[in-house]
């Protein structure tokens, strides 16, 4: 391959080098400078720094390295219908049990949209789900105390 001036440049660099660490002698540098700015080719640029140890990298230029793949995390978008259960799920203590049905339901649309699209926001859905059915759960056993002490109470 043929040599650019830079790459003539930096052969001289090491050539420099070389002489200040007293390495070679005034007229060996003079021509051997000479003679890097007469190289046509990498090979000859080569040839004429060979003996001098320089840093690993020849005189010419390498090509880059690959940049490093740089990860980026995927945002997923969270369900709405999931963060309506949840928070409906929250409400229903606060509501004594208004609140439940709709959380239940809105657990189970979010699970179905879940699965078909992806999106986040599955432990909200799971936790609307559990606090809906444990206030249902809760709300069925009140009434159903409630009915059982009516009928074992005694008549008027």
């Amino acid at each position: 391959m043929l040599a650019s001036d830079g790459d003539r440049e930096r052969a001289v660099d090491i050539l420099k080098e070389a002489y200040t660490q007293g390495r070679l002698r005034p007229e060996e540098y003079d021509e051997r400078v000479g003679r890097a700015y007469q190289a046509r080719t990498y090979d000859d640029l080569d040839r004429i720094t060979a003996d001098i140890p320089h840093p690993a990298a020849p005189p010419y230029p390498l090509p880059p390295p690959a940049p490093a793949p740089v990860f980026v995390p995927e945002v997923r978008r969270t369900n709405t219908a999931a963060t309506a259960s949840l928070v409906c799920g929250v409400l229903a203590a606060f509501t004594l049990g208004a609140t439940a049905i709709p959380a239940v339901i809105c657990g189970h649309v979010a699970k179905t949209q879940i699965r078909r699209t992806g999106e986040s926001g599955d432990g909200q859905a799971t936790a609307g789900l559990i606090l809906g059915y444990a206030c249902l759960a809760v709300i069925t056993a009140f009434i159903a105390l409630v009915v059982a002490f009516i009928a074992t109470a005694p008549g008027p």
